[in-house]
């Protein structure tokens, strides 16, 4: 017996617990001491049923995903959990499984694999495989569609996503729910199922449907994932593998699954994605604000600026239990935004996602105001106006004056300096950036700006907070655009040049989605409000180098009052519904710039597209990354894969760049260096790195606290 397993008896009934803290992981000594009890359980006359079950928080959440890294990086061997399943299916007595939290993965495998299954009313299950760019390899693509049939198996599969308990039970997966004590009314319906026949979920053949019925099933999962899910092999092989079920005996089908699952596991789009899944939760990791720094309770927030941002901000706030206080200038401004906040809440509601009730109760935890009177006694203060320094100053010296000391006043600025913000303050060490991503109700990005004498305990609470409001949070340095925006404006500049030089629009935003990202950056622009970057621009135009080029065609087109999609035209033309088509005015303002510049209009491939679009992003993040202003290459990705559209399984734009060889981006970007100019001065921590075989995954140097 393995010390994660342990074996005991509830009278007649064995009980297999697996402790294996936090998530109940397959490590290494589960799989194996689940073998042994299950063992001493057919030894054992007394022993009439068995229960299977998770001790603390849930069942298995899945494998131990860094035995994945071990095996692909020649560190590790295979994982056996198919033998360890068989030997629980020919158990002579029944094993009921109890679930509770989640049976994820390697989890839910484990559970087809016992020969009933029970979860409490709030437990849920999936085959989450496919997020991490592989498929599942224990038999499950092989059980689940005997279980639960062909359609919601697919389903299940390509999608990744977890269903709750209920939905288990009426697919067939879960047999019976739970309430009450879950181990007790385990043991009683165990006792109910001693003596009983112990059916082998692989032996079940009834809903495995015809060829007849399963083709189009197979032929529509196919083309949902070409469409929605382009560049991932994995939900395409899922799909593979559940129709080698229909076909072939169940040894013969693991066998595929096994080849479909080595082939998942090794592509450069698993390891991209299971990188994904480190540097997720790398970010959490901040090496001068330990896990033992005290934090500020935070009870109540308090907004200023009822705006789409505000509103958006006041949403996640009181869907995670806070109340919050929206304040704005004047009685329309705040009609205008309580309006916006009821009206996202509606369309949920309407979606099934919320109901009335919640929706409800949440409203009645906003309160508005058009006074400062009440700030006195937030915990927290998130100031979201009009991104321009001299407001953010008048705001934040009032907020000093009506805040109580020890609450936090954090500004939700896109690119200003937070120092400079701060010192309208007596209190610098309270005061943070919290840059949230539009729609912030929605988007799981949260970049927290750390200013020079931002505290530890200010910094250790917004992190605990955003994770308890659902964000993501990544603490980055004080720099113009802190991460995301100060790669993101050359990203876009890149994109009007490629224009400028002959490229159309649709060009240019075609290459990009094609290669994987969300929206194209034109497309993004015209979303967003051209006028947005048009501002930020032209506060910054005196930080520009002398002499460096300059986009012409967005600044004539904001000048025109083109902003994109809200004013109905931008880089593209949009009709009523908001569909685009090209803008016969940029055709006309590329051939006047044309006449003025003198540089020749060209062809331009898709390749070059992409190189300048992604290679303008590796250049810059390469400075953040030496500058210090991001802690890790993975801190940067996961800005990208969260506020930036960018394709999971592609990385995230410092691992891609890996993946490419920092000696062939570095050479192209010499290449585009020579051609366009000053802008594309290669990153000194690039060129070093490209001649040392390094790796930005591998160097660490900041404390994303530096300051320009």
């Amino acid at each position: 017996m393995s010390e994660l397993v342990q074996l005991s008896k509830v009278g007649d009934v064995a009980v297999i617990t697996i402790n294996n803290p936090p998530v109940n992981a397959l490590s290494p000594g589960v799989p194996e001491g689940i073998e042994s009890a299950i063992a001493a359980i057919e030894k054992d006359p007394s022993v009439k049923a068995a229960v299977l079950i998770g001790g603390g928080r849930t069942f298995i959440a899945g494998a131990d995903i860094n035995m994945f890294v071990q095996i692909t990086s020649g560190k590790g061997g295979r994982i056996h959990l198919l033998p360890t399943l068989l030997k629980i299916e020919n158990c002579s007595k029944p094993v009921v499984v109890a679930i509770h939290g989640n049976a994820l993965g390697g989890g839910l495998e484990v559970a087809q694999a016992c020969h009933y299954r029970v979860a409490t009313p709030d437990a849920k299950v999936g085959q989450p495989e496919v997020n991490l760019g592989i498929i599942p390899g224990a038999g499950g693509t092989q059980r689940l569609p005997r279980l639960a049939g062909v359609a919601k198996a697919v389903e299940m599969c390509t999608n990744g996503k977890n269903i709750k308990a209920a939905e288990a039970v009426e697919a067939g997966i879960v047999d019976r729910l739970i309430e009450g004590d879950l181990l007790a009314g385990t043991v009683a319906f165990a006792r109910e199922m001693a003596g009983r026949p112990t059916p082998k979920t692989r032996e079940r053949n009834a809903k495995l449907g015809t060829p007849e019925a399963n083709a189009p099933i197979f032929a529509a999962a196919r083309d949902t994932v070409r469409k929605k899910q382009r560049g991932l092999p994995a939900p395409m092989a899922a799909i593979d593998a559940i129709e080698a079920a229909t076909k072939l005996p169940f040894e013969k089908g693991c066998e595929e699954e096994a080849r479909l699952f080595d082939k998942c596991l090794y592509s450069d789009e698993s390891k991209a994605l299971i990188h994904v899944f480190f540097a997720e939760r790398e970010v959490a990791k901040i090496p001068d604000v330990p896990k033992d720094t005290p934090v500020i309770p935070v009870n109540s927030v308090a907004i200023v600026g009822a705006g789409t941002m505000g509103g958006g901000i006041a949403m996640v706030c009181v869907n995670a239990g806070i109340p919050v206080l929206l304040k704005d200038t004047d009685q329309a401004a705040l009609d205008r935004g309580l309006a916006n906040i009821q009206k996202n809440y509606a369309t949920s509601v309407k979606r099934g996602r919320f109901t009335q009730e919640y929706m409800d109760e949440r409203m009645k935890m906003i309160k508005p105001t058009l006074s400062y009177g009440d700030f006195g006694g937030a915990d927290l203060v998130i100031e979201a106006v009009f991104e321009g320094m001299a407001l953010k100053k008048e705001v934040f010296a009032e907020l000093d004056r009506v805040c109580k000391r020890g609450a936090i006043l954090a500004s939700n600025t896109s690119t200003l300096n937070i120092d400079e913000i701060a010192a309208t303050t007596s209190r610098p060490e309270f005061v943070i950036g919290t840059h949230f991503f539009s729609p912030a109700n929605v988007m799981r990005l949260l970049e927290l700006v750390r200013g020079n004498k931002s505290s530890k305990e200010v910094i250790a609470t917004c992190m605990q907070l955003a994770k308890k409001i659902g964000k993501v949070a990544v603490l980055v340095g004080n720099c113009r655009g802190f991460v995301g925006n100060r790669m993101f404006l050359p990203y876009i500049r890149e994109a009007q040049f490629l224009v400028e030089e002959g490229a159309s629009p649709e060009a240019v935003d075609a290459a990009l989605t094609e290669w994987g990202m969300a929206m194209g950056p034109l497309a993004v622009g015209d979303l967003g409000g051209l006028d947005v970057s048009w501002r930020i621009r032209k506060e910054f135009r005196h930080l520009e180098k002398p002499g460096a080029r300059q986009p012409y065609v967005e600044d004539k087109l904001c000048e025109m009052g083109r902003f994109g999609q809200k004013t109905g035209s931008g880089w593209y033309k949009y009709d009523a519904e908001r569909r685009a088509t090209p803008n016969p005015e940029v055709a006309e303002l590329v051939k006047k710039w044309n006449a003025e510049s003198g540089i020749p209009q060209r062809q331009i491939s898709a390749q070059e597209i992409v190189e300048r679009e992604v290679y303008c992003l590796v250049n810059e993040g390469a400075r953040i990354l030496e500058e210090g202003y991001a802690l890790r290459a993975g801190d940067i990705d996961t800005i990208y894969l969260n506020g930036y559209g960018f394709p999971g399984f592609r990385g995230g734009p410092m691992w891609y760049a890996d993946t490419v060889g920092l000696k062939k981006v570095y050479d192209r970007v010499c290449e585009f260096h020579k051609l366009h100019g000053m802008l594309w001065e290669p990153a000194p921590l690039l060129k070093k790195l490209a001649e040392t075989g390094g790796k930005f995954a591998e160097f660490e140097r900041g404390a994303a606290q530096a300051t320009d």
